[in-house]
């Protein structure tokens, strides 16, 4: 298929890490330039974004999109990792499951929610994984974080002690915190039994391949998508040929080397194209000296 450039939406199925799948698809596809946004724990299952080549430089754009998750609430268990996977803390008696009492909880976590990080996560403190302190037998503090929940909902009672959840949140939350932290309030404690990510951002499960159709190099044309789309919402920039040297060589724009009626506006992105039309860099318009400029955020080629 050539060079590769762009993102695929892949289904990552349970029992390997964000980074396995990586080191699979670059193994699959012959190329080292690989990268995931947003990761997701070995028993966890659902959309994973995977950015190959020069789309490597948008992940950074893309791990702040919203996700949505359905998760199953393990009633009565509480484990060192907050999922099903962990060490057991405590065991309690689960009282008899109210829905109205139990939406209520839930809805309580609707909008900001300052939550603790959990020991096993991948966030580093003084140059230091939590995950590796947690393994070693340590816990120490952290600071909670502000995330936020912005649907949660009850799709299904499974069983007297589980039940299942649907969330849409912010970057950096923890469903399985999430679960813990519901199951404190109902004071018999919990865990997430098990996961689904189900959307990123505009990436959902009906537009997911799987791992072992990567190699169908027709199939893999269609689904990949291309490093601009990702800029969509921003409105596209031609330039001239003298807009194109600066372009190329990721130097403030001046207007009047822009070729279309683009409407510019002071602090917002410009996906920018050269004079064969082609994507070279996202950029974004400044003001020095009472002049309108278009400066570099990042380019792609």
């Amino acid at each position: 298929m050539g060079e590769i450039n762009g993102i695929i939406n892949i289904y990552k199925e349970k029992g390997y890490t964000s980074h396995d799948l990586v080191m699979k698809v670059r193994k699959i596809l012959w190329t080292k330039k690989v990268g995931h946004a947003g990761t997701l724990d070995p028993d966890a299952e659902g959309v994973m974004t995977v950015c190959i080549g020069k789309a490597t430089k948008v992940i950074e754009y893309m791990v702040e999109k919203d996700k949505e998750y359905v998760a199953t609430v393990k009633l009565g268990v509480t484990t060192d990792t907050q999922d099903i996977t962990g060490k057991v803390i405590t065991e309690c008696e689960v009282p008899h499951l109210d829905k109205p009492h139990l939406l209520e909880v839930m809805n309580a976590f609707m909008g900001e929610y300052m939550q603790m990080p959990p020991m096993f996560s991948a966030i580093k403190i003084n140059g230091k994984k939590l995950y590796e302190l947690a393994r070693e037998g340590k816990e120490i503090e952290r600071e909670t974080r502000k995330v936020y929940i912005r649907e949660i909902e009850l799709t299904k009672i499974v069983s007297y002690d589980e039940f299942e959840i649907r969330v849409v949140c912010s970057k950096g939350t923890y469903i399985r915190t999430l679960c813990h932290d519901i199951g404190q309030v109902l004071s018999c404690g919990a865990c997430m039994k098990t996961l689904l990510r189900k959307r990123v951002g505009r990436f959902s499960l009906a537009d997911c391949i799987k791992l072992e159709d990567l190699s169908n190099d027709k199939l893999l044309s269609e689904k990949l998508i291309n490093i601009e789309d990702i800029f969509e919402k921003y409105e596209k920039i031609y330039v001239d040929e003298l807009g194109e040297k600066t372009l190329l060589n990721g130097a403030k724009i001046n207007l009047k080397n822009i070729r279309n009626n683009a409407i510019i506006e002071t602090s917002n992105f410009y996906r920018v194209y050269d004079t064969t039309e082609k994507f070279i860099a996202l950029y974004k318009c400044i003001e020095e000296e009472d002049e309108k400029l278009l400066k570099v955020e990042k380019m792609f080629i």
